[in-house]
């Protein structure tokens, strides 16, 4: 079992007082079998007048924040959180006998739910997204799903360039491969719409990353922000992590906030405020990724 605290602090400033909109936060981790939410902590400077819980179409969990009439000249809004992380050793390749060799089918009663998951999401007119996917197919011989997705993470970690970028968005998978360098979403983004091309259910998936470099661990490329990677469906396995920023699969170092069909939902931070594009001064964006044990 480890612990570990996430602290994540962004922060607006305007040049001159601003009435502050309806923001939406997706900062709460999700629970599952490998990840354990212990303690959380928001605090919004200013209050807001009103705060309340939703759970999306995807079952993320939201903050929906309201502001009232006063006018500010910052935001700032901290988010901590402790939790258990107890990944499994090794990533989960149990795969289904028939899903065991790419290509496969999925089962007749998940094709409904993972429809969306499978739908390509970005224009590509000469298919080189695609053609660039096939070359992990071994020509002629036996390609086994988990050696697929697992040489097509190592690819990108390897061939690649990590840049940070802090503006909003993401390149698209094709001008990543024409360009070999991106941040996290991007390279997120391609292999998603890289397996989608070759028959896979793919979501993208939004985090935090844990480097455990000051614990004599190997340092992970991309902390001191939230972090980005996907999962992809593999039956009897379930939804399976893969972050080729770093090269990992499986959920070690990665904790999971959100999960979605595009980049777009994922957004951690979103909202509005009354006033001119001049008035924006910056945003500044820290998160702190430690072991408590």
């Amino acid at each position: 079992m480890t612990i570990l605290t996430v602290d994540h602090v962004t922060t607006y400033s305007y040049s001159r007082p601003v009435r502050l909109g309806d923001h939406r936060l997706l900062l709460r981790p999700r629970d599952s079998h490998d990840q354990r939410l212990l303690a959380s902590t928001l605090t919004i400077t200013p209050t807001p007048a009103r705060l309340r819980w939703i759970l999306d179409v995807f079952g993320n969990c939201v903050a929906l924040v309201s502001f009232g009439a006063e006018t500010t000249m910052g935001l700032t809004v901290r988010n901590t959180i402790t939790l258990d992380h107890s990944p499994e050793e090794g990533p989960n390749f149990e795969l289904s006998q028939d899903a065991q060799l790419h290509p496969f089918a999925y089962a007749d009663d998940e094709k409904p739910d993972l429809a969306a998951a499978m739908a390509r999401g970005f224009y590509d007119p000469d298919d080189a997204v695609e053609a660039w996917a096939r070359r992990f197919i071994k020509p002629g011989g036996v390609t086994r799903t988990a050696e697929l997705l697992m040489t097509m993470t190592y690819a990108i970690k390897e061939s690649f360039y990590y840049e940070r970028r802090e503006e909003p968005g993401v390149q698209s998978p094709l001008h990543t491969l024409i360009r070999r360098r991106g941040s996290c979403r991007d390279f997120a983004v391609l292999m998603m719409e890289a397996a989608r091309t070759l028959g896979f259910a793919a979501r993208f998936v939004s985090g935090y990353l844990y480097s455990p470099e000051e614990d004599g661990g190997v340092a992970n490329v991309g902390g001191g922000s939230t972090h980005a990677w996907c999962q992809v469906y593999l039956p009897g396995a379930g939804w399976v992590e893969f972050d080729p920023t770093n090269g990992i699969v499986g959920s070690r170092d990665l904790i999971r906030v959100a999960v979605t069909r595009d980049p777009r939902q994922a957004t951690p931070l979103s909202g509005s405020f009354f006033g001119s594009r001049e008035d924006e001064a910056g945003m500044n964006v820290t998160v702190d990724v430690r072991r408590s044990n």
